[in-house]
């Protein structure tokens, strides 16, 4: 199939209909849509499938500077052969008004010519019917369109066809009015991206992303708009221009209608598209004329006026890019100028418009950029962050300005946007401004590049507490760029996961005036969660509290993020789903990949306590996509650690060992312990599983000895339980009692509902007898919200009924071993399950929970609610951002449904779900 004619296979059946039917009935058909949307793609294919089946086949295309020539489309289309030009010979009328009559005293009306073009095409020459194949019917000349619009509405009876293309909203002298359309709209999605990558298969997936915006589904923008772009902007190594460039076809495309008009209107077209956000105030602010020149737009379908909005809409974004295109430098400037007076009391608007009307390095704007770039980082708009930046660097007068503006976009691409292979550009291009600049900028990104890249820990924690070192002292805790530095900071020492990293950081701590109140919260609750006082955890919930309140509003996504970071060892996430939800899949998550990345991991470790395995799986791959395609290979980690601990509980201990094995060999060389807890974790968790208790010990105390809580190690918080169950069922209670006592001493039963649920569960598995383990098995399953954390929940159920059956009393064992059996069923940790059902049989109980096979038709709660609405009839897409999802997400939950609910397609899930309902 010709590319230009992905995702059209409902028109190009449309079509195929039509030609079947000409034989017998004949007719016309007038294919409909918008320039470069593939209407000539498809009356080329008509036209090859009606030669196919024998048809003659006449051509004729409008060209729009001959719209003037009397006939002209007519005489092309009829006398393009010997054959045809002695048929028009047979009809007087029509061969005077082609020219071959020299007759002068003979004259025609369009009458006797269409009478004449009708009969001529109801003859069958040999039999074979005739079809008639006009493009861009919008540019025939007056006197051809009047006759082939009459003679298309006398067809129907003749065994003779007519289809025509046309673009929708240009005037023309071709009336089409009912007649039966065929009327094309911008591709699907997902025929976007298969076009793009059947053409452009090198093209990273985020330009792919842009390109498929700007294009708006239109496939001559799709298969035009990438060879605008170079090798490095392909691939993503370089940043895109705001605009993208238009090649001549597509200027040819879409300028057409616009040269046509008033000056006066092409000038209000140009204030419109550099205004951008189509507000009718400003622009009329800034046309002197006010709106009254808009007319002629909206009569050739170029704009929409919204009155009721107050908006002024392009009919297509390439068509505001095709105006700009058409304008000259000056002429853009002066708009510029234009607009800045007419951003009244917006001061972020008028200073970008001040940008780009000047020529001249100027440093009051430049200052003014920088403000403007700080604003919109604050409310999570990365691009804009960067491109004013860059621009505030190009308009500095003095090299060390330029240099610091340009490492600071450097880092706050990094940070933000996602364009961590940008940050080797920018930064050189700061060094050659200013080689000898040592800015604080500029270590924030080289840090956040080889952290993220690379993984080089070392280096990333020299380079920031170097510059930090430099800097003024005291710190001002309202400077931005040291908050970002100290954070940067943080994450270095988190991923290397050693203490000798800490003390740079509260050195560097220490010397702010006032710390700020997350930076402060995170060191604590998040640095080194065991040694925090209950007055961090009380700021951390006043932190999430004030997180949720602006959550409604346009939050700062690095704000929610750094808040969640300092939540997440602590259970703080619960209350932080749907902003991290949002983040993650929302509207902004494109153009803020970073943040996404890390919200997507955070949403992750709560999806691991609550028992949402199947959405950890979707969401974590997620993670790895979106890493591998930023080039964020240590942020990839994370999510391979969730993974990894789902794949072992699950019984999966094969691709599990490798995970671990893989971070390991990762993070060896880096000295990146953090790495190296995370695969700790996940061979204790693949040991329990197989019950080898003695090499669960092995590895769980290489992240906390039994006894001991090390400072800096945030993961001996959720090791917990698994050193405790590891430590008693290899024989070492009295290791077992020291940890919970260390636990005790450490306040952690005080710093979360699940902490104090596990350490009370821990209590009552390292009871030395029935008669302590009674009342703490009592007391763990007490536990006001235990239901929020089904493995810990399931686990101490299993300790309890392997206690009560070893105590003979098979009875109560038996009912919590069953609870145990099916919560570990419902979430597919087979292996535990098996051995709740091996102690279930060895009481004289069923073993319903068992899951070696099928677990029948249990929908996890995610899934029931996706499964909902798609029985509702809503699209992948719909699902997706109903829920905050992404379309992949929807797109495996409703693959893992359909054979737990029997069906095969979207059409049964409503008696399924009824069915199950009712059963």
């Amino acid at each position: 199939m010709d590319a230009s004619l992905i995702g059209r296979e409902y028109d190009l059946a449309r079509l195929a209909g039509f030609l079947t039917d000409i034989p017998r009935v004949g007719g016309a058909l007038v294919v409909l849509g918008e320039p470069g949307v593939g209407k000539s793609a498809l009356l080329a294919t008509a036209a090859r499938e009606a030669e196919a089946a024998g048809m003659r086949v006449l051509r004729t295309a409008g060209v729009q500077y001959r719209a003037e020539a009397s006939y002209g489309a007519l005489r092309q289309l009829l006398t393009s052969t010997p054959q045809m030009r002695e048929a028009v010979g047979r009809y007087p009328d029509l061969a005077a008004a082609l020219g071959h009559n020299r007759d002068p005293d003979r004259g025609t009306g369009h009458e006797a010519v269409t009478d004449a073009v009708a009969f001529l095409l109801a003859e069958r020459p040999g039999g074979r019917p005739t079809l008639l194949v006009l493009d861009d019917a919008q540019w025939l000349d007056r006197a051809s369109a009047d006759v082939l619009a009459q003679v298309a509405r006398r067809l129907l009876g003749t065994g003779a066809g007519m289809v025509s293309a046309a673009r929708a909203g240009e005037e023309s002298f071709f009336d089409h009015s009912g007649l039966p359309l065929l009327e094309i709209g911008p591709l699907s999605e997902a025929a976007s991206e298969a076009l793009l990558t059947l053409r452009f298969p090198a093209l990273a997936p985020r330009v792919r992303r842009r390109l498929m915006a700007d294009a708006e589904g239109n496939p001559l923008a799709l298969l035009e708009l990438p060879t605008t772009l170079t090798g490095p902007q392909q691939v993503a190594s370089h940043a895109l221009p705001r605009r993208l460039p238009l090649t001549q076809r597509l200027q040819a495309a879409f300028a057409s209608r616009i040269k046509g008009l008033p000056a006066a209107t092409r000038h209000l077209l140009l204030v419109a598209a550099l205004e951008g956000s189509g507000n009718v105030q400003v622009v009329r602010r800034a046309m002197a004329g006010g709106m009254r020149h808009c007319a002629a737009a909206e009569r050739v379908g170029l704009v929409h006026t919204d009155v009721a909005a107050g908006r002024l809409e392009f009919r297509h974004s390439l068509m505001r890019s095709a105006v700009v295109e058409l304008s000259t430098g000056e002429q853009r400037r002066s708009v510029h100028r234009a607009l800045a007076k007419a951003w009244i009391g917006v001061p972020e608007q008028r200073t970008w418009h001040l940008a780009q009307a000047a020529v001249e390095p100027d440093e009051q704007i430049a200052a003014l950029l920088e403000e403007v770039a700080d604003v919109s980082a604050g409310r999570g708009d990365g691009p804009s962050a960067v491109a004013a930046l860059v621009r505030a660097a190009d308009l500095s007068p003095e090299g060390a300005a330029q240099a610091r503006r340009l490492a600071k976009a450097a880092y706050r691409g990094a940070t933000l946007t996602g364009n961590l292979r940008d940050v080797p550009r920018l930064l050189g291009n700061a060094r050659q401004v200013a080689p000898d600049a040592d800015s604080l900028p500029a270590a924030i990104a080289t840090a956040v590049y080889l952290l993220n890249s690379y993984g080089d820990i070392d280096t990333a924690h020299r380079v920031l507490g170097g510059a930090l070192a430099v800097q003024r002292k005291p710190y001002d805790p309202g400077d931005g760029t040291l908050l970002e530095a100290m954070a940067a900071l943080m994450m270095v020492c988190f991923y290397g996961g050693r203490a000798e990293l800490w003390p740079t950081f509260d050195e560097a701590l220490a010397n702010f005036t006032a710390v700020p109140e997350t930076l402060e919260v995170t060191r604590a609750t998040f640095g080194d969660p065991v040694r925090a006082r209950p007055a961090d955890y009380a700021r951390l919930d006043a932190a999430v509290d004030a997180v949720l309140g602006a959550a409604l509003g346009a939050s700062d996504p690095l704000q929610v993020v750094r808040v969640g970071i300092a939540g997440s060892y602590v259970d703080r996430l619960g209350p932080l789903e749907e902003p991290l939800r949002r983040i993650g899949y929302g509207e902004r998550s494109a153009d803020n990949a970073f943040p996404a990345i890390q919200a997507l991991v955070l949403f992750c470790h709560q999806a691991w306590f609550a028992g949402r395995w199947d959405e950890l799986r979707t969401v974590a791959r997620d993670v790895l996509d979106l890493c591998e395609e930023h080039q964020y290979s240590l942020r990839a980690w994370p999510a391979k650690y969730l993974l990894g601990s789902v794949t072992a509980a699950a019984g999966d201990f094969r691709a599990a060992r490798q995970l671990a094995d893989r971070m390991d060999q990762w993070a060896g060389s880096r000295r990146a312990h953090t790495v190296r807890f995370y695969a700790a974790h996940v061979r204790t968790l693949i040991a329990l599983g197989q019950g080898d208790f003695e090499a669960a010990y092995g590895h769980v105390t290489t992240i906390a000895p039994a006894g001991s809580l090390p400072p800096f190690t945030r993961n001996a918080l959720w090791v917990f339980q698994d050193v405790v169950e590891a430590a008693v069922r290899s024989g070492r209670r009295e290791e077992a009692l020291r940890h919970i006592q260390a636990a005790r001493d450490a306040g952690l039963h005080t710093v979360s509902a699940r902490m104090n649920f596990v350490m009370v569960g821990a209590e009552a598995l390292a009871a030395g007898n029935d008669a302590e383990a009674e009342p703490a098995f009592t007391a763990a399953l007490s536990v006001e919200g235990r239901e929020r954390w089904p493995f810990d929940l399931a686990r101490i159920h299993l300790y309890y009924g392997e206690r009560l059956r070893r105590g003979r009393a098979p009875t109560r064992a038996r009912g919590h071993l069953d609870t145990a059996a099916q919560l570990f069923a419902r979430l597919g940790a087979t292996p535990w399950a098996d051995r709740a059902a091996k102690e279930l049989r060895a009481c004289g109980g069923p073993t319903r929970g068992r899951t070696t096979g099928s677990n029948g038709t249990v929908l996890t709660p995610q899934q029931r609610e996706i499964v909902g609405l798609a029985a509702a009839g809503l699209t992948n897409r719909q699902i997706a951002e109903k829920l905050f999802l992404s379309p992949r997400t929807v797109s495996t939950h409703l693959y893992q449904a359909f054979p737990k609910l029997g069906v095969t397609s979207r059409a049964g899930l409503r008696d399924a779900l009824e069915h199950l309902h009712n059963s």
